[in-house]
This record gives structure tokens, C-alpha cells and sequence, in this order.
């Protein structure tokens, strides 16, 4: 599969981009030869131990540095919006930790019931119910297992709901932030492998994202001050060589970053966790008929325009749509209307 192109929609222009792919041989290679003739070694690869060995050998290593100004060039990564220095960066974990002045570069939706996005990513979005088009049964992740063994009060919550999985590139900016304002439910770790988010090996494992270790947050929002969406469950799932996902919640730009427990407040649009480093995914998971994703995110995963793996893999059109951290994602259902905001804005940035 690796040599399939993999496109996704640049959502501020409506551009087919094709994705430079991340060592994309040398991850098809474990993900096919060595995952079917070598398990034993495609296990150690996956596991905890190697991750933080090949974490350290790309991002911290002086190797790594000198690989990481080449790949930040080579992607045309703007350093200009970096709250530190990129000249002072001298390890790839540097760069790639980057923080950034997201006040000035990353605006927030104008309407106070919005879902923002995160991260700076590539998102597809579906549904738990059977009779959507949205519905990819079993290919990302296995819901049962998504939440966590044990966890059926979380599993009876969203069970029919929606869900957003947003991909994160090697290049992009590895803060996650909250995407909506409520107060903490519930903050767990499910154990886990460290499988590549890579498009392909996604579609080479049986749903990845249930089976990668991952940090689960549960979010009421249906509280004063809340985004008034119902119960959001935000999962952040770590990858190869993403060894660490740390909570670092701050009110106010990068300050005082504080560990997320239950009953903490959580403002929209503020940092919340860092992957370190590398790319990984965040899933966003809804109750049932309490948002209606953006306009045009619908309408560009549903494009026959593009080439995706997944689209292929999967028999259905998967398109996904390169998003901006803070930016508007999907909307609350009101009385089974879309609130006002959503229509003025036209759901675009």
C-alpha cells in the first residue's frame, strides 16, 4: 500500500493536497512483512519499551536534530508563529514541542455552543448509528473497547452518538486543547500498544485506536459556563514513538499548567496535553443527537475527487480534512436545529 497516494482537502482553500507520508516504506514494511512472518519482533517493535528507544533516536539526539530542520524545511512548517525562539531549538523533541502564540494564529469559533478542534489535524468524523451515512463499523476502532473494560456507565452515555477522529501529521503543532468548556466527569489511562497512525498500517490493524494505549477525559458541558453539548469524551491515543501524553491544562496561554482531574472547570480553547512527540490521534466521541458536524467537513469526505487508503481500504469515500487547532468542528443541536451560529458561519474558518 505504499505506493497508493493519500489525499486529503486543505480546508481554508478547498485544495487536494497529497500527504508526504512519514517514512511511509519503512512503516509498510513492519506493518506487512515483518507483522506477518516475524510477530514476535513486530510486538517488540509496538511496544513501550521500543517506542521510547526510537523516540530518543529521532527526537533527541543530535542525528535527529539536523533529520528535524531538513523535515520542518522540506514541509514548509511556519516557525513564525513559535512563542520561542525555533533558532534556540537544538534536539527534534524541541521542534516538535513547539509552543505557539495560538491567541494571535488560532482564533476561536464566535458562537459560545461550537465544538473547536483540538489540534492541528486531519479529521473524519462518523456515527454509531447503523442507518447514517457516517457509519464505519469496526475499521478505526472497536467501541466496546474504545472507552475502556469496565467503563459501561461512559459506554451507556454515548452509545449512538458521534464521533470526530482527528489525525495528527509528524509536522503539526502537538498541543492538544480542550474543544469545549465543561467540568471534568472523569480523567483515566487505558493501557496499551504504540501502533503508527500512518494511514496505511491503520488500515492494516484491526481498529487501532481501541487497541493503543490512550487517555480518556469525560467532559460535562451541560453545566454554567459549559459549550451546552452534553457529555464529551476526548481520547488521546499515543503511537510509535509517542511514549508520553502530558496533562498540562492552563487557564491563561502556556501558564501554571496544571494535571486534569475530575471536577476541574475546563475552558474552551485552553492547552490541555502534549503528545510527546511525534503524531498521533485525538477521537472526540458525542451523545447522540447533540452536535451536527460542520458543512463542509460532510460535504469533502464524501468527495470522489481524492485518493485516500481508507477510501479504499474501507469500500466507502473517507476524505479527510486538514483542520486548525481552535477551529470550528460541529455545532449543538438545538430542539433538532442547528444553533444560529453554525448557519451565519457557514461552518468554514
Amino acid at each position: 500500500m505504499h505506493n497508493i497516494a493519500h489525499q486529503y482537502i486543505e480546508r481554508s482553500s478547498g485544495r487536494l493536497e497529497t500527504e508526504r507520508l512519514y517514512q511511509d516504506r519503512l512503516v509498510m514494511f513492519f506493518y506487512g512483512r515483518v507483522r506477518e512472518s516475524m510477530p514476535t519482533v513486530f510486538r517488540m517493535l509496538t511496544s513501550r519499551r521500543s517506542t521510547r528507544l526510537l523516540g530518543y533516536l529521532n527526537y533527541d539526539t543530535s542525528w535527529g536534530s539536523g533529520a528535524c530542520r531538513r523535515f520542518l524545511r522540506d514541509n514548509q512548517v511556519f516557525l513564525g508563529e513559535c512563542l520561542d525562539d525555533p533558532a534556540g531549538f537544538t534536539t527534534a523533541r524541541q521542534a516538535f514541542e513547539r509552543k505557539i502564540r495560538y491567541w494571535d494564529y488560532r482564533p476561536m469559533p464566535e458562537g459560545a455552543r461550537a465544538v473547536a478542534s483540538p489540534c492541528d489535524a486531519r479529521v473524519l468524523v462518523g456515527s454509531f448509528r447503523e442507518h447514517t451515512s457516517l457509519f464505519v463499523k469496526d475499521k478505526f476502532f472497536n467501541y466496546e473497547e474504545l472507552l475502556g473494560s469496565g467503563r459501561h456507565n461512559w459506554l451507556a452515555a454515548f452509545a449512538g452518538g458521534d464521533y470526530a477522529i482527528l489525525r495528527l501529521t509528524p509536522e503539526k503543532y502537538h498541543y492538544n486543547h480542550t474543544p469545549v468548556a465543561g467540568r471534568v466527569l472523569d480523567h483515566y489511562t487505558v493501557e496499551g500498544d504504540y501502533h503508527s497512525c500512518n494511514p496505511g498500517a491503520a488500515v492494516l490493524v484491526a481498529t487501532p485506536y481501541s487497541k493503543n494505549r490512550r487517555v480518556v477525559t469525560v467532559i460535562d458541558t451541560d453545566v454554567e459556563g459549559g459549550t451546552r453539548v452534553g457529555k464529551v469524551a476526548m481520547i488521546e491515543v499515543v503511537a510509535l514513538m509517542i511514549g508520553d501524553i502530558v496533562q498540562c491544562y492552563s487557564e491563561s496561554q502556556y501558564d501554571d499548567p496544571q494535571p486534569v482531574v475530575p471536577g476541574m472547570f475546563l475552558k474552551r480553547g485552553q492547552p490541555k496535553s502534549l503528545f510527546r512527540p511525534g503524531s498521533s490521534t485525538t477521537v472526540l466521541v458525542f451523545e447522540k443527537n447533540r452536535v451536527h458536524f460542520a458543512a463542509d467537513l460532510l460535504a469533502n469526505q464524501a468527495t470522489p475527487r481524492a485518493h485516500s487508503r481508507y477510501s479504499l481500504a474501507f469500500g466507502q469515500t473517507l476524505i479527510e480534512t486538514d483542520v486548525r487547532v481552535r477551529s470550528p468542528i460541529a455545532h449543538a443541536v438545538s430542539g433538532g436545529r442547528v444553533t444560529r451560529s453554525a448557519v451565519e458561519k457557514n461552518d468554514v474558518e
